[in-house]
């Protein structure tokens, strides 16, 4: 009997801690008195809004978007001159309203928006968008920087509902958008013509999908249910349509996905046709109507874009064709190619440049000080050749007779504008340097034996005919027994930056060493339609993308170019300017926020080996504290993946990398950070309750108090980091909303030159920003100046 009623005194005093812990709960949310299963799948559908709870989420959420709408829109139209990738992405625009074709290493999506969004709010496409600094003046682009802010505001409330959805804790929701919300690089990356925006906006559309979706889930196949499904797979598609790290958002879906029909794969209530048709309704919303609607972008991509322009020679000569004003479309030329035709010579890999000369020669040092020869993506009159019998080292011929080039002739090849000779010999290549060096030799077409090359088709019996744009052929040199190469490394300044031709010893290399006659040339041969070689939508959608993938795999940073290392991201190394000198524009995370998110990542991994190692030690914890560790865990761990998936495949990727890449990342460790903090304020002051002796009363009147005490505390702690989460945001602003560089302060500490610079992100060249002080002063303008921000350059690497 002792016994028994020493069990019931234990209990009754469980009892009373739970009671006790209650009121920490400054959300209201209602702890059950049964047991919480093991299950994390369904913690957050024991906790619906209901009554006073709904009206103080509707007061928080509707706070949090009418703020996120004024610190984004305040100052939206200033500075009035591009800014950093503003020139870029604004010109790309202007060719989708212009119908001009171009080409970049991203999915179409996201300047298919801005130039429709330009095109709604009244911009004709006329603003050239050269350079950062160059003056809008009146042209109406302010619709696109619209168009951008808007999505990037959205994300502020899109974060509130996802950690809603997946904790239930309104203190964590309102956290967590508070975070983004004043987070100033969040601001800056949303205010331009960029893609940033855009992209974000869909991840974490994406993101609030698969949530939502979640807390459906014991609905299943209703019309909300299905809504959420459609939503997810929707901004799925969206977010790779605008770039390919759109990828990484698909992987956190895929992954909660085969998660969630694992779970309902063992549930025994569930029959083998209810499975059948959970796994067929995700793989038709997030897998066929991706595909679906991604192949339709790329459709309307090449649709629109029907023009001619100056991206047209990264793609095949087949496809060029189908543009209109490029000199393949509707063109007719000779079929066959003929001696002493002029031709433009084209490499067949993907995104192959055209063979091309020019009168510059290669620097001392470099091989022989002949004349250069690279290959260039662009059409130019230096990539003419004329085609010439190996005998025939005159300029012209003197017989009437057509002989056509056929496969296994020996051929020289005349640059037209320099009147001298493909070449080669026994020269090291001046960046490859197992292969040899290549050049044009000679005067008016008389050159040497070093000169000869023989021409071989690719699938063709000896004496074929060489027939243009379809005829894929090596030239192989007579004497040395190499082939002509084309690369994709770049020459130094002195090579204008084009790409090196060398002749490798390899002779059986194919991806390098094929080429094809783009334009044919000859007065005396019958023309025939090039339409016929014209591709279809299937074939300009495969080499389209095999042309970005190896754009972007081959991107690398220009002299002088800002560029920076994933491990630099989360301490917040380094920013980007958007905007130089007189009116400053700094991409850089807020330091107080970025910093928090790092501290909490490390922490987070130690608080989860602490609740796994608990869990399975069998250590019997307090039913609140087991509800919050369970929630905390289901609500983290989808976060976490977000964060991990958006950060670690940064450090395998080859190509150039800049800061802006990393904040799809801080989006998720905001998120994550709001989450950890209020489970430590909510389980913190439990576990002081049991643990410190000096806490353990058993007054019931002390006990109210203390309860008051402990709430007290939770908000305490949890309005000081708000107070300097804001005090922070003030101090940061004027990174994201101007710094003035007073005439009295220009020359002030004469600081590096990346004060006045900027880099370019991509493929483009670092642009110096022209002066544009718009004849603004600080006082007009209201943004802080240039002395007052020195205080707050806590890093030597931050150059503000």
């Amino acid at each position: 009997m002792e016994q028994s009623s020493n069990l019931r005194h234990r209990s009754a005093n469980k009892a009373k801690n739970v009671d006790r812990t209650k009121i920490l709960y400054n959300d209201d949310i209602k702890v059950p008195k049964t047991k919480l299963p093991k299950s994390l799948n369904n913690v957050h559908s024991k906790y619906p809004l209901i009554n006073d709870e709904t009206t103080q989420w509707w007061i928080c959420y509707i706070t949090i978007t009418i703020l996120a709408f004024i610190t984004r829109l305040y100052k939206i139209e200033q500075p009035n001159h591009v800014c950093w990738d503003e020139t870029h992405f604004g010109k790309m625009g202007s060719w989708y309203i212009n119908h001009t074709f171009f080409f970049d290493v991203h999915p179409p999506l996201g300047k298919m928006l801005i130039g429709l969004s330009g095109y709604l709010t009244g911009y004709n496409g006329t603003f050239a968008f050269n350079k950062p600094g160059d003056s809008y003046e009146d042209y109406p682009i302010l619709g696109m920087r619209l168009f951008c802010v808007l999505l990037g505001t959205l994300i502020v409330p899109f974060s509130y509902v996802i950690v809603w959805n997946l904790s239930k804790s309104l203190t964590s929701s309102v956290l967590a958008s508070s975070l983004i919300l004043l987070d100033v690089g969040m601001i800056t990356l949303s205010q331009y013509i960029l893609l940033d925006p855009i992209l974000l906006f869909f991840i974490i559309s994406s993101t609030l999908g698969m949530a939502m979706f979640r807390s459906q889930s014991h609905r299943p196949f209703q019309s909300m249910w299905w809504f959420w499904l459609t939503w997810t797979g929707f901004f799925l598609a969206c977010a790779i349509s605008v770039k390919f790290v759109g990828l990484f958002v698909i992987l956190l879906v895929g992954l909660y996905t085969i998660y969630d029909l694992w779970e309902i794969f063992g549930n025994l209530d569930n029959s083998m046709m209810t499975i059948v048709k959970h796994f067929l309704a995700r793989a038709m919303c997030m897998i066929a109507l991706p595909i679906a609607l991604y192949v339709t972008f790329f459709w309307i991509h090449l649709a629109v874009l029907y023009k001619s322009g100056n991206g047209d020679g990264f793609y095949s000569s087949a496809f060029q064709s189908t543009l209109e004003g490029n000199s393949l479309h509707n063109a007719s030329m000779p079929r066959y190619v003929a001696y002493d035709a002029v031709i433009t010579v084209k490499n067949h890999r993907t995104g192959g440049a055209y063979l091309h000369s020019h009168w510059h020669l290669y620097p001392e040092g470099v091989g022989a000080r002949q004349q250069q020869v690279t290959s260039y993506s662009h059409k130019d009159e230096n990539n003419a050749w004329k085609i010439k019998k190996f005998t025939d080292s005159s300029k012209t011929s003197s017989d009437d007779t057509i002989e056509f080039v056929r496969n296994g002739d020996l051929v020289r090849l005349e640059h037209v504008v320099t009147e001298r000779n493909l070449h080669s010999h026994q020269e090291i290549a001046p960046i490859t340097k197992k292969h040899f060096q290549v050049t044009c030799y000679g005067e008016k077409g008389v050159g040497d034996a070093n000169d000869v090359f023989r021409i071989e088709f690719e699938n063709a019996q000896i004496g074929d005919r060489l027939e243009a744009v379809k005829t894929r052929f090596k030239l192989i040199h007579y004497l040395m027994n190499c082939a002509l190469y084309s690369h994709n490394k770049q020459l130094p300044k002195w090579g204008f930056e084009q790409l090196e031709v060398t002749c490798t010893p390899n002779v059986y290399e194919t991806k390098n060493t094929l080429w094809n006659v783009e334009d044919n040339r000859f007065d005396r041969l019958p023309n025939v339609s090039i339409v016929l070689y014209a591709p279809s939508f299937l074939e300009k959608f495969i080499e389209s993308h095999a042309v970005m993938f190896q754009g972007n795999a081959g991107l690398k940073p220009k002299d002088g170019e800002v560029t920076s290392r994933p491990w630099q991201w989360p301490i917040n190394y380094r920013g980007q300017f958007f905007s130089g000198n007189d009116f400053k524009i700094y991409l850089l995370g807020n330091p107080i926020i970025w910093w928090l998110n790092l501290a909490l990542l490390l922490l987070y991994i130690l608080l989860c080996m602490t609740i796994l190692i608990r869990q399975r030690r069998g250590c019997i914890e307090l039913e609140t504290i087991e509800l919050e560790n369970n929630r905390f865990i289901s609500a983290s761990i989808w976060l976490f993946l977000g964060w991990a998936l958006h950060y670690f495949p940064f450090y395998g990727m080859g190509r150039i990398l800049y800061f802006h890449h990393y904040f799809p990342a801080a989006i998720y460790s905001s998120m994550l950070s709001a989450v950890i903090i209020d489970y430590l304020l909510k389980v913190v002051p439990i576990m002081l309750i049991q643990i410190v002796p000096s806490f353990r009363l058993s007054n019931e009147q002390t006990d109210k108090q203390h309860q008051q005490m402990a709430r007290f505390i939770f908000h305490l702690f949890y309005g000081l980091l708000m107070a300097t989460l804001i005090y922070s945001f003030y101090l940061f602003s004027p990174l994201a909303y101007g710094i003035v560089r007073l005439p009295t302060s220009s020359s002030l500490d004469n600081t590096s030159t990346n004060q006045s610079s900027f880099s370019i992100s991509n493929n483009h060249s670092t642009t110096q920003n022209q002066p544009d002080y718009d004849q603004q002063s600080s006082t007009s303008i209201g943004s802080s100046n240039e002395q007052s921000m020195q205080s707050l350059r806590w890093m030597e690497s931050w150059e503000f």
